[in-house]
């Protein structure tokens, strides 16, 4: 494992993602190397000097494991690295997207575009992880939760919008199977059964026995976290689906919208 504090066994190695370099020999051998970095989105407001801390966070680290993976030629482990469904255009206008579906033009679709291409020039095995937000209590529910706790959720916009999601079980689950049946190239983990911003928040209101009114106007929202933000997290309106992970034979523990928030409340 790389790890950035100090280690504490032999199975550790100390790394910090700022260096340009890392030893290809710490890679050698691995089955798998997993990279799931990035600074967090869902941190507000999306300034100029966050926005390059997003970009950054992202590329160079996975930049230098692309570089140490290239060194290793044909003993590179498969490279599991990640992405997001927001590679895919923020309004979906009605369509469905899997992982042949084209990348959007928005910031977090550049962004994820620029995150894969530099995991890309790993050369070998890659796998492309365009995961949903999870829906765990640190997850994408924990500003909802402390809302709904208040009494004060509702609708988000239209409610209506289509949000992609996925339990931080299955997550697990998922990357388990993408390295198990070594899968390669844009792998969406998303749930497999669509729902809306509405049906999160009901699930979520249902769970904590509080009501679910109180609708916040996306033109609110947007003056008080910034436009980019909001539409690629808040009023997003794409459908995603997990066709590689299903037609690999991977089988959802919670399967719909109101399952994971089950799990995860």
């Amino acid at each position: 494992h790389l790890v950035r504090r100090a280690p504490t066994g032999p199975g550790e190695v100390r790394w910090k993602p700022g260096r340009d370099r890392l030893d290809p020999a710490v890679l050698a051998g691995a089955r798998a190397v997993v990279n799931l970095n990035g600074a967090s989105i869902g941190r507000f407001p999306w300034t100029a000097r966050y926005r390059r801390e997003l970009v950054w966070s992202r590329i160079h680290p996975t930049q230098t494991l692309a570089r140490a993976l290239r060194d290793l030629g044909e003993d590179a482990p498969h490279f599991v690295s990640s992405s997001a469904v927001g590679y895919y255009p923020p309004d979906g206008a009605g369509r469905t997207f899997d992982e042949t579906g084209a990348r959007g033009d928005a910031f977090l679709s550049d962004l994820c575009g620029e995150w894969e291409s530099a995991a890309v020039a790993a050369g070998g095995d890659v796998a492309l992880l365009r995961t949903a937000p999870v829906v765990h209590r640190d997850g994408v529910l924990k500003p909802l939760i402390a809302l709904t706790k208040l009494g004060v959720s509702g609708p988000i916009g239209r409610g209506t919008q289509v949000w992609p999601y996925i339990s931080l079980d299955d997550e697990i689950a998922a990357i388990r199977h993408v390295i198990d049946h070594r899968l390669t190239g844009p792998v969406n983990l998303s749930g497999p059964t669509r729902a809306t911003a509405n049906d999160l928040g009901f699930a979520l209101a249902r769970r904590l026995g509080r009501p679910y009114v109180l609708r916040a106007p996306a033109f609110a929202l947007r003056l008080a976290l910034g436009k980019d933000a909001v539409e690629a997290l808040l009023t997003v309106d794409t459908h995603v689906v997990p066709a590689a992970l299903t037609s690999s034979g991977f089988a959802f523990r919670h399967p719909t919208v109101e399952d994971a928030v089950a799990a995860a409340v």
